[in-house]
């Protein structure tokens, strides 16, 4: 029988580079879509999932996310006092059980794989769910709900994915899809970022994983990579001449809120599906468009 999916490892550790100077004093998992934090919308889908315990592999300048996680007793109490309670409810809410967070450093910048390692010892030897902070999904039923479903299903190893362009393969990890199982798929090939032509399928990896606790043992061991980091996908190679891999198609959205559009295209698309937002920016984004085709009607002409 397998282990139940208890554990999820959420990396935080990261720069944000690319999204300076918005970064440089705030972490990106704190960056507000719509309203909430980019890491709530993780997390719940997480909670969602069953995820009884958050890991967090964090930073340098990275303690915010812990206290956003904390109790916080003053604001709570403005809030009782102030007769807020729907808001008050709504925070404690989301407020992780005491006992349910743990936090622990990376402590150098080598990469996705060495920030998992460094979540082992609170892992323990037991499956766990793997999310990249960055990528924030829409759809009807949650990637990492549905990746649970299908490991209780088959064990093993679980990638959530879906398709991209065709023709741009070559900057993702790409998998190859096998017989169903499932609500999902095995997986017979994983490439990273195939020469194009070369890919197994478009199918990429979205960035949620459950994976096994041998994971780590690989990671230990692993050699740097592209980059000079230390690649989980490396590791996921080897791990799969052992051990079964299978795949859930997710047939919704994912944003990459590690981007400025990405970022953007998340605070448009949740704004457009919040129910107190939407009927009041509709009409301003299509005012905004038509002034925006209108301003280059006159520059689509001279250039004709």
């Amino acid at each position: 029988m397998n282990k139940r999916v208890r554990k999820a490892v959420f990396p935080v550790a990261g720069l944000g580079t690319r999204l300076l100077p918005a970064t440089k004093a705030i972490p990106k998992e704190m960056l507000t879509v719509v309203d909430k934090p980019v890491i709530d919308y993780v997390v719940e889908e997480a909670r969602e999932a069953g995820i009884e315990h958050f890991i967090f592999v964090t930073g340098r300048n990275k303690g915010v996310i812990e206290d956003h996680f904390d109790v916080q007793f003053e604001l709570y109490d403005t809030l009782a006092q102030r007769g807020k309670d729907d808001v008050l409810a709504d925070l404690q809410r989301r407020q992780p059980l005491p006992g349910q967070t743990s936090f622990t450093r990376q402590q150098a910048p080598l990469g996705l794989g060495h920030a998992v390692w460094c979540a082992r010892e609170i892992v323990g030897d037991e499956p766990f769910a793997l999310l990249l902070p960055d990528m924030i999904m829409q759809g009807d039923k949650p990637c990492m709900v549905e990746m649970v479903k299908l490991f209780e299903r088959t064990g093993g190893n679980i990638i959530g994915v879906q398709e991209c362009d065709p023709a741009e393969t070559h900057k993702y990890g790409i998998v190859g899809q096998g017989a169903a199982a499932g609500n999902g798929f095995a997986i017979d090939r994983m490439v990273e970022k195939p020469k194009q032509g070369t890919a197994p399928s478009n199918l990429y990896i979205n960035g949620r994983y459950i994976l096994q606790p041998q994971i780590f043992d690989l990671l230990a061991d692993q050699e740097r990579g592209a980059g000079n980091e230390i690649q989980l996908t490396d590791a996921m190679l080897k791990l799969k001449a052992n051990q079964p891999f299978y795949g859930y198609h997710f047939r919704g959205e994912t944003y990459d809120c590690g981007s400025p559009e990405g970022f953007v295209e998340a605070n448009l698309a949740f704004a457009l599906a919040h129910k107190g937002l939407a009927a009041k920016l509709r009409p301003t984004l299509q005012k905004l468009l038509e002034d925006t085709d209108q301003a280059d009607t006159p520059r689509r002409k001279a250039a004709g």
